[in-house]
């Protein structure tokens, strides 16, 4: 038997956890403060605004107004759509009045748990099911109605993702064991049984962290890293630490020279007894468990398919078992356990191989459940065969090409619009397919169709599609900036010609329509968008889907929230900075050389008309090439950095929180259009 590991008393497993909570309310000073970084790219604005103090404010005044109606029609039908949404359920009277009982499931923890972590039903008859928002809480009622929870991570190829699983599961748990009463303790693989007492110090506080990371000098340098927020925050929140892995003295035994070179104390205390189906475990060909067929495909002398690792292996099953059992018989009878173990140890089996086939033994096998984390592959099941799992959970990090979301969630949102699929663009059918078009955004599309323009738009043009999928209010946004463009550039105009305005109406109308065309792409460029072409492409040219590769992989703009299945590194977002500038340089280009050309043709076909009118005597202009090429580094750097700003930080990321967690589509909407109000008229001033 094993040394009795040290337990502590149901008082001392009592705790309050850190939950999340709302982020701050920002304040309209606060939020002009990324704004005021902004700047325009209105073309002879500058000459004009800097006249006087009193004309800028002018320009300024008029924009805003005819913007300001824009988001006020948009307003109310906002509200109504954010009152609607999220209405927290309130609780029933029988889960209030219910007596006290460790048979009925506590009620699950609040569901703020990143969306983009994606949970997978194992147990389904086929491909894993994903589990949407509606089926993600009756997950968490299993979880916290269970006994015993296996967290099971990556073993050849450690992921630091699985970490990051770990301590949000944790947390959930955590938080509805303590609304129902109940304790929780933690136990690690990765600590041996015989560093118990180090835990228990280090949640006492007799040592710190760098003491007990001495105990883990075995690890890789970067595990310990990725282990301590797990570890401080259960001893921060009073959750015990149990070490349930073999040491290291007897798995190194093991796997070199069997486990009869191992002591007789040892092999009483770490190895399976004699006839208790220790041999049938890893040496039957017929009937063998999934961990045994993915453990075949390698070779290496002391790898997973080597006679001496599968006695390793059960060795650390026998003893995560027995560890086990002794933490529940000795433990609060009513309390958790979360296991994090190797992903071998605890996949469904036959009957005596894994941790839970043996637990299964002394305890009900629907008081356990196992949580496979970050998978590689996702197995087939067929009618007769064991599940690997209960869930595969993965991270927001990890892709995701396929299987997505919950087809369930899907197929209700279909009917309850009444469409089918035929009658959907060709890109969307394809997602539907292959899982990766969520119900939100399914249901997004079906909301736009109500509306006649943007049905058409949707319908017609891949790119409005793709962004008003991402953001329904980007036509509202791409109303204000072109209000504001057109009309301080009408004013601007107005000001330079004063009684020759109308006679020159044509030079007029070109600067109106470069600065228009110039803050459209502005606008388009960084806005948020939600592509399935990647998912739809049949594969053809080798070249062009090397280019679609590389642009598909960055983010519109540097400040973009991830998406499911893509999470963007810092070196992307820098890359899409770039990318982006080197976009809007082109647009600055050609757009400065088209209305240069178009100016110079107008003027000639005024002097072949009009010989006597003997209009701008001595016109000055500066070369075409020389202004299309300062205008498109101007365009490249100031301007891509301020409205990348504008879509990323204040409009995608302080909006949607703002109605996201308060409810507020009215100063979402306020926001964005101060925002770009403020970025025209700091842009006069570059």
């Amino acid at each position: 038997m094993l040394p009795h590991a040290p337990s502590r008393t149901s008082g001392a497993l009592r705790f309050k956890p850190h939950l999340p909570t709302k982020p701050p309310l920002l304040t309209s000073s606060s939020t002009a403060t990324p704004a005021s970084a902004s700047a325009s790219t209105r073309g002879r604005l500058c000459a004009a605004a800097a006249a006087a103090a009193t004309r800028r404010d002018l320009l300024v005044l008029v924009p805003s107004l005819v913007a300001a109606s824009t988001v006020l029609q948009s307003l109310p039908l906002a509200a109504s759509a954010a009152a609607g949404d999220d209405k927290p359920a309130p609780p029933t009277p029988a889960q209030a009045q219910a007596p006290a009982s460790p048979a009925s499931p506590p009620p699950p923890p609040p569901a703020d748990e990143p969306a983009l972590s994606r949970v997978y039903d194992a147990t389904v008859i086929g491909e894993p099911q994903a589990v949407g928002k509606e089926a993600r809480r009756r997950v968490w009622e299993k979880l916290i109605a269970a006994r015993v929870v296996y967290l099971g991570e990556s073993e050849l190829v450690p992921d630091r993702d699985d970490r990051v699983l770990e301590l949000e599961i944790v947390r959930k748990l955590a938080a509805g064991c303590a609304e129902a009463g109940r304790s929780i303790s933690l136990a690690l693989e990765a600590f041996p049984c015989d560093l118990q007492e180090q835990l228990n110090r280090f949640m006492d506080g007799r040592i710190d962290g760098n003491t007990l990371r001495l105990y883990t000098s075995h690890w890789a340098p970067e595990r310990w890293q990725e282990y301590e927020p797990l570890l401080n925050y259960c001893r921060d929140n009073g959750i015990k630490l149990v070490a349930c892995g073999t040491p290291l003295e007897v798995v190194r035994t093991v796997q070199a020279e069997g486990i009869r070179s191992l002591s007789k104390a040892q092999r009483k205390l770490y190895a399976p007894p004699a006839g208790s189906g220790f041999v049938s475990g890893f040496t039957s060909i017929s009937g063998r468990s999934l961990i045994d067929k993915i453990s075949s495909t390698r070779g290496s002398p002391f790898g997973p398919s080597s006679y001496l690792s599968a006695q390793a292996r059960v060795v650390d099953d026998y003893t995560m078992s027995q560890t086990i059992m002794k933490e529940i018989s000795n433990g609060d009878p009513s309390g958790m356990l979360v296991v994090v173990t190797g992903a071998s140890h605890v996949m469904y089996g036959p009957r005596g191989i894994g941790v839970p086939a043996r637990i299964s033994k002394k305890m009900q096998k629907k008081n356990q459940v196992v949580i496979l984390l970050d998978p590689e592959r996702q197995s087939i099941r067929r009618e007769g065969e064991i599940p690997v799992a209960d869930f595969l959970w993965y991270s927001a990090a990890k892709p995701c090409s396929r299987n997505c979301f919950d087809r369930a969630e899907i197929a209700r949102v279909m009917n309850a619009a009444g469409r089918r699929r035929e009658a959907l663009p060709q890109d969307l059918q394809k997602g539907i397919d292959l899982g990766v078009v969520s119900p939100e955004i399914l249901q997004n599309f079906f909301d736009l169709e109500k509306y006649p323009v943007m049905a058409e738009l949707i319908h017609r043009f891949q790119g409005f599609r793709e962004r008003l999928l991402a953001d329904p209010k980007f036509l509202n946004r791409l109303a204000i900036e072109e209000a504001i463009s057109i009309t301080t550039t009408l004013l601007a105009q107005y000001e330079k010609r004063k009684g020759r305005f109308f006679e020159e109406i044509d030079y007029v109308l070109t600067d109106t329509i470069r600065g228009s065309v110039v803050d459209f792409f502005t606008v388009w460029l960084p806005a948020p968008t939600i592509s399935l072409l990647s998912f739809a492409d049949d594969g053809s040219g080798e070249s062009v889907e090397l280019l679609k590769g590389i642009l598909g992989s960055l983010p519109d703009n540097a400040f973009q929230k991830g998406i499911v299945g893509q999470n963007w590194n810092i070196n992307q977002r820098f890359a899409s900075v770039l990318m982006g500038g080197l976009k809007l340089a082109g647009v600055g280009f050609i757009s400065s050389i088209g209305a240069g050309v178009a100016s110079d043709v107008l003027y000639g076909a005024r002097r072949i008309l009009k010989p006597s009118a003997n209009m701008e005597v001595g016109r000055k202009r500066s070369p075409i090439w020389k202004s299309a090429a300062v205008y498109s580094c101007f365009l490249g750097t100031s301007a891509n950095l301020r409205y990348q700003v504008i879509a990323g930080l204040i409009e995608h990321r302080l909006g949607e929180n703002l109605m996201a967690y308060y409810d507020q589509p009215l100063i979402a909407n306020l926001l964005s259009f101060v925002s770009r109000t403020v970025n025209s008229y700091w842009g006069t001033q570059v």
